[in-house]
């Protein structure tokens, strides 16, 4: 396994194929709710195997994190928490006082385990229930 921070437009075709696998095929969510124009200037982190992408993520300007997908036969290897980790290391090194996040509600757990705390009510963004946490660094 391989994990890079890495240019949106040089990673293009390996972003959009874990994001459309993990959002559009496997959650329903619309692509223009995912690819929302804001990758350009977001920070992304990629995990490779052999090459091929298998996880994916990005950190806005303002420290919010999103977009955190690991292809199904990836998960549960611990990659979903290298991404964090390395998006909250570069949000360390960016004197960040805070990073933020709205998780899917059944992924809130996995998000505490990493110190994020929930931070507002919940809400439903293309038909997911997802909860507002914040971590301080």
């Amino acid at each position: 396994m391989k994990l890079d921070l890495v240019s949106f437009d040089a990673q293009l075709p390996a972003i959009r194929h874990v994001r459309t696998t993990v959002f559009t095929l496997e959650q329903g969510v619309d692509p223009a709710i995912d690819f929302d124009g804001l990758d350009a200037e977001a920070v992304h982190v990629l995990c490779t195997d052999n090459d091929q992408p298998v996880g994916t993520g990005r950190m806005l300007d303002d420290g919010h994190i999103g977009r955190i997908a690991v292809l199904a036969d990836y998960r549960a290897q611990g990659i979903g928490r290298l991404l964090m980790q390395t998006l909250i290391d570069t949000a360390r090194a960016r004197h960040y006082d805070n990073v933020s996040l709205y998780a899917q509600v059944n992924a809130v757990p996995f998000y505490e385990k990493l110190g994020f705390k929930a931070n507002g009510e919940n809400f439903t963004e293309a038909g997911i229930e997802h909860t507002p946490m914040e971590l301080k660094l």
